[in-house]
């Protein structure tokens, strides 16, 4: 198999924990409208040679594959590496409210522990740490060129910032880790390019061109149909219908979980 030089990585679009929504199980978490545009939107942007198309197998990155997956003809294929970090036992949670959830991930985050695990259903940062190496040195390296990869943002800025030299795993290291992942941009169907240089070696270049025609392909959508076709706003998470509000949907959908990854 030749060695990969390049490799997409996208971020899934607004799912319903993004949005505020009630817990569900982590993997069962769905996308909102604004999420299905935001696929159907990148899956007209991406390259339309991909050998290969692989994604989470949570539903919300799934769903945000399916509309290139039938562009292509294809089906992706899943790995557990790419899941997002179980930060806290959604089936402990199911049912709970937005800030109950908040509240729940703040508390953890706050403990700084790499070896804390806040639920039978949750992982450690230190196993999260530990599955992101693995896929970076694992299965990335396996990948065929020009790879795309459907994930998640707190995974994805794991992995950015394991390729950027930080490999501690401390109390430090969980709060500089967390400092860094709440101000990375990474907003709902964002686009990267991881591009190998040497053997282990990657950059990471984001491909803001693509994020913005999102942005626009979306907000043009919405704003099409009038403003009385999206009325629940935890479907469009507050996206302005009468004007071309491109900021907010390209920058960002970022509640305390959804940009702290779900």
């Amino acid at each position: 198999m030749t060695t990969p030089s390049r490799i997409y990585l996208v971020r899934h679009g607004q799912s319903q924990a993004n949005a505020g929504g009630m817990t569900l199980e982590n993997p069962l978490i769905p996308l909102t409208e604004l999420g299905e545009l935001q696929a159907r939107a990148v899956a007209s942007l991406l390259p339309p040679t991909s050998v290969a198309i692989w994604s989470s197998p949570f539903r919300r990155t799934l769903d945000t594959a399916a509309p290139y997956c039938t562009r292509m003809g294809r089906i992706a294929a899943t790995h557990d590496d790419l899941r997002e970090f179980e930060t806290v036992d959604t089936v402990q949670l199911r049912g709970s409210p937005c800030e109950q959830r908040e509240s729940v991930v703040a508390g953890y985050w706050m403990k700084s522990d790499p070896d804390h695990r806040s639920g039978p259903g949750a992982e450690t940062f230190r196993e999260f740490h530990q599955r992101v190496a693995r896929a970076r040195h694992e299965f990335l390296p396996a990948l065929p060129d020009g790879s795309i990869i459907f994930g998640h943002g707190m995974w994805m800025a794991l992995l950015f910032w394991q390729l950027w030299g930080f490999t501690a795993v401390d109390r430090i290291s969980v709060g500089l880790f967390r400092r860094f992942q709440l101000g990375f941009p990474t907003p709902n169907a964002g686009v990267y390019c991881l591009r190998q240089v040497t053997p282990g070696e990657w950059l990471v270049q984001a491909d803001e061109a693509a994020m913005r025609a999102i942005a626009d392909s979306v907000v043009d959508t919405l704003v099409g149909r009038g403003p009385e076709v999206l009325v629940d706003p935890h479907r469009t998470h507050g996206v302005t219908l009468d004007h071309h509000d491109r900021d907010q949907v390209l920058g960002g959908i970022r509640d305390p979980i959804g940009a702290k990854g779900t």
